[in-house]
């Protein structure tokens, strides 16, 4: 076997998983952000199992100065300062790596990319093949026949492996020596090595091969005509200095000993440990074959005391290591968790007609009680139910088991129609929505009032993860059975509870409920301390019943419609893809977005300059396409193509798989504990995304019919809510005027950004204001808005200026905002809703401003939420008031669709108006305007 040495940048891969999780972190119970440990863990686990090295090593920065910074003062002085959670997780990282038996190398005075290239000669003169592992260009003066670049995969790419060929192929260069050159002549803005001022990539490129060689070309500076000679000329010694900058040091003071670099086996104990305090779950299992749960939270520190990030780690250079755990190491105090096994319990069985009466009468006397069922799957519109828990007193609980036929089952169950019935009995429940549906269907309803303690975390810790198993641990230093002990692991091999002994089940049933119990009491004085209660109370509480009722109900398919759309666009689908080969003039696999670059910019060469992705393909993303479309007809057939297949496949042929066998209707499934801004969002099917901006994606909505000809869709939606939101809470005059008068606030956006009368904003004048209107509350840049306007740089950044002056309360209200967050560290919504912002202080531009846009768009995006939650609630109590056989059926967005009977669409239309405009009414009066449509499908109606 082949001798193989893997040798990894660790800076480079941890900033890159970083950066690669930031729109969508990993947070810990315990609120930290672990991106970096779980990319770093994730892409060294697939070179360990991919690879299959036998000798790897990693290599680390020091914080000491090295020779480049004796060289040049500014070298690498405009990297911003490192992530505050990348300085954290560093000594995660290293005792991870000290966990799989990796020595960890590091040199004071050098940086990775000199012990890496030092190592990597080394090695390869004693026969090994080396594979630097690393996204970093620089490293392309080392390659050989011998050593490598490894790029590894990266947001659903490929790895990328590197050779003297590829390098030179890269850079355009004659034998990658010359890297080295090309560095010196262009430079590298991320190490702020100058170059020469003016001379870009091709440019040098152009240069090497006509001189070679960089002293070459300031030797014949002088016959260099032109701008490009004076550059040349004035930039000589920056272009020295530049290529000794970029030059990697390989006489580091380091040797290769190969047994202190060999594959040796993991220590478990250790991993396990880290896993255990970083959450790690699904990677602990995969890495050791057991559970991780959560550690329990370790004691605050004393006031005032500061812990050096990297004290908790001692490393020696280049020998493999036992990391020894400073005494403020993050976790270090964690107890180990307690469980069934450990911890004094009493479970009941009620499995007779007395013991149940016992129970009943028991529960009757309560104020308040826990609840959940177990079930035979996990669609509540679909399964059995297995048995049921409740517990009143923390530490004791009952297990009531039901038969497996229907008619038994229901009998056990309205034995209990007292207790679901009580409307003074407080029920809670872990997603308690779910319990809700499943006894729905056996003809019962919970009557009184809830609490449900996965959405009273989501209000406590909106980023958070709140499976029971994670906020046990977290919040009770407890480990609740897994459910996979009882019945396997996810997939086809997995049982159901039916096949669980009755001991078995008991005890995990009935410790569901015991440790609901227990998280409500932690949650519940949380709720307070971080005033969120009002939005517990009178929001997310009640609408539980509103989307139980909603997903019971579901919504009515035409199934022939969406099967003639099938056929339809399975005849569009070919007759664009003939016609795309037409044009190319030859067949390819026009889903392989690699083979379709080949076409685009190989073959028709639609993109002189086309760039690549990391993979080394050619982009062929949308936005690519987008600005492509007017070079050749070709493209547009492209874009077809791919919204038709999208279209067929996750939308016209799947909706008919979804139908509920019991109902003949779709029942999606609404998630209120999944988006941080409060939204709500669904899934099986997810209603969120059903393409409205095409005429072929609206025929989708064709499809949702009301359930008999005696009902009509009627469909009610918000009217520019969000822009209403920010000209109530800005303050803004001229905006709030605008809603006021009932101007179109697109048109008289235009009129005054451009400085013109209203009657002669044009229609693309009007579309350029409405993406601004939007766009500021997402933060767009004038970058961002000239991609998506088509216009320059400058055009987008006149229209974002003149915005600023005509709505100046806008612009207040996003330095407050961000002034609030800063003070604070949260961001909040007109109802009290917050969202924690870790890093609004950051030293860090790209997190902080992460972080300040999320400070001005939260507050609007969250009262939106509310308000449309308010709606629901206040308009489902009407509908009920009323005795109306009609029923709210989805809600998308701004929008809420019901089913609604023939004679009550005057009543109706009513309540819903009045419902959603009055849900929460905006401060200085800014009117609420809802746009109500019905139909014989959701497209008429809308």
């Amino acid at each position: 076997m082949s001798k193989k040495l893997f040798l990894l940048d660790a800076m480079a891969l941890i900033y890159r998983a970083y950066y690669a999780l930031i729109r969508s972190p990993r947070i810990t119970s315990t609120g930290r952000n672990t991106n970096a440990q779980f990319g770093f863990t994730n892409a060294l686990i697939e070179l360990l199992n991919k690879e299959q090295p036998t000798h790897i090593a990693v290599a680390f920065d020091t914080h000491a100065p090295t020779e480049r910074h004796s060289d040049f003062a500014d070298y690498k002085a405009n990297r911003e300062d490192t992530p505050e959670d990348i300085l954290s997780a560093l000594p995660d990282i290293k005792r991870i790596i000290a966990g799989f038996c990796i020595p960890v190398l590091e040199s004071d005075g050098y940086e990775a990319d000199d012990i890496i290239g030092t190592l990597a000669l080394e090695a390869a003169e004693q026969g090994y093949e080396v594979y630097m592992v690393t996204p970093d260009k620089d490293y392309g003066q080392l390659v050989s026949d011998r050593v490598f670049i490894y790029k590894p995969a990266y947001q659903g790419g490929k790895v990328e492996i590197m050779g003297p060929k590829e390098v030179c192929e890269k850079w355009n260069i004659g034998r990658v020596s010359q890297v080295v050159d090309i560095l010196g002549l262009m430079g590298d803005a991320v190490d702020n090595i100058p170059g020469i001022a003016g001379v870009g990539e091709k440019t040098a490129a152009k240069l090497l091969q006509e001189y070679d060689t960089l002293e070459n070309v300031l030797a014949n500076a002088a016959v260099i005509k032109g701008k490009l000679g004076e550059k040349i000329r004035a930039g000589a010694e920056d272009a020295l200095l530049s290529k000794k900058l970029a030059t990697i040091i390989t006489n580091v003071p380091v040797k290769f000993h190969e047994e202190d670099f060999r594959k040796c086996e993991p220590d478990r104990a250790l991993l396990s440990e880290v896993f255990t305090e970083l959450e790690f779950r699904t990677l602990g299992k995969r890495v050791l074959g057991e559970d991780i749960l959560p550690a329990p939270a370790p004691a605050a520190p004393e006031p005032g005391r500061q812990t050096d990030l990297f004290e908790a780690v001692t490393v020696v250079t280049v020998t493999k290591t036992t990391v020894e755990t400073g005494p403020d190491e993050p976790g270090s105090q964690a107890l180990p968790l307690r469980d069934i096994g450990n911890t004094p319990h009493t479970y009941h069985l009620t499995d007779t007609a007395e013991s149940r009466a016992a129970l009943i009468e028991a529960l009757l006397q309560q104020k308040a009680c826990c609840f959940d069922t177990e079930t035979t799957g996990t669609n509540a519109n679909q399964v059995e139910i297995v048995g049921m828990s409740f517990a009143f007193a923390p530490g004791t609980a009952y297990y009531v088991p039901l038969p497996s036929g229907q008619e038994e089952a229901r009998e056990i169950l309205e034995t209990f129609r007292p207790v679901f019935e009580k409307e003074d009995l407080l029920f809670i429940g872990q997603n308690i929505k779910y319990d809700l549906l499943v006894i729905r269907w056996y003809g019962l309803d919970i009557r009184g009032p809830l609490f449900d303690t996965m959405l009273a975390h989501y209000l406590i810790e909106p980023e958070g993860r709140r499976g029971m198993d994670v906020l046990a641990a977290q919040y009770l230093g407890y480990a609740p059975v897994s459910i996979e002990t009882l019945i396997g692991k996810k997939g086809k091999q997995q049982g159901n509870m039916r096949d669980v002994p009755l001991e078995q089940i008991k005890e995990y049933a009935a410790e569901d409920a015991d440790i609901t119990l227990q998280l409500k009491a932690q949650f519940e004085p949380l709720l307070k301390e971080k005033a969120v209660e009002k939005v517990f109370y009178e929001v997310e509480t009640p609408l539980v019943k509103v989307l139980a009722d909603m997903e019971y109900e579901g919504v009515a398919m035409d199934v022939r419609a969406l099967e003639e759309f099938s056929r339809k666009l399975e005849t569009e689908i070919a007759e664009t893809e003939a016609s795309v080969y037409r044009q190319a003039g030859t067949r390819f696999n026009l889903s392989s977005p690699r083979q379709l670059g080949v076409v685009l910019f190989e073959h028709l060469q639609l993109e002189p300059s086309a760039k690549k992705t990391r993979t080394g393909q050619y982009a062929t993303g949308e936005d690519v396409l987008l600005k492509l479309s007017h070079k050749h007809g070709i493209v547009a057939d492209i874009l077809t193509y791919r919204e038709l297949t999208k279209l067929k496949s996750t939308y016209v042929d799947a909706l008919p798989q979804m139908i509920n066998p019991r109902t003949g209707r779709v029942h999606t499934s609404f998630n209120q504990a999944v988006a941080v801004t409060g939204r709500l969002s669904s899934n099986n099917p997810n209603l969120q995304n059903i393409p409205i901006r095409t005429e072929r994606g609206r025929e989708v909505r064709k499809a949702f019919v009301p359930r008999s000809d005696d009902f009509v869709l009627l469909s009610a939606d918000y009217s520019q809510i969000e822009l209403r939101i920010i000209a109530a809470i800005s303050g803004d005059a001229e905006m709030t005027t605008a809603f006021k008068q009932k101007t179109d606030i697109h048109a008289a956006t235009a009129a005054r950004v451009y400085g013109i009368a209203p009657e002669d904003v044009t229609r693309e004048m009007r579309s350029n204001a409405k993406a601004v209107n939007f766009g500021i509350i997402y933060g767009v840049s004038a970058f961002g808005l000239a991609e998506n306007l088509g216009i320059s740089r400058g055009e987008a950044r006149t229209l974002i200026d003149n915005y600023f002056l005509q709505y100046p309360g806008i612009k207040t209200y996003m330095e407050d905002r961000v002034r609030f967050a800063k003070e604070h560290g949260y961001a909040e919504t007109l109802m009290g809703r917050k969202r924690w912002l870790r890093d609004i202080n950051s030293t860090n531009a790209v997190v902080r401003g992460f972080a300040e846009r999320n400070a001005i768009n939260m507050p609007i995006q969250g009262t939106a939420a509310d308000m449309i939650k308010l709606a629901m609630i206040r308009i489902a109590r009407e509908m009920k008031k009323a005795g109306l056989r009609s029923r709210m059926v989805l809600q998308v967005h701004d929008e809420l669709v019901f089913d609604t009977h023939r004679d009550e669409v005057q009543v109706l239309e009513a309540i819903v108006r009045e419902g959603m405009i009055q849900a929460l009414p905006l401060p200085l009066g800014v009117p609420v305007e809802v746009e109500v449509g019905t139909g014989g499908n959701w497209l008429e109606a809308h």
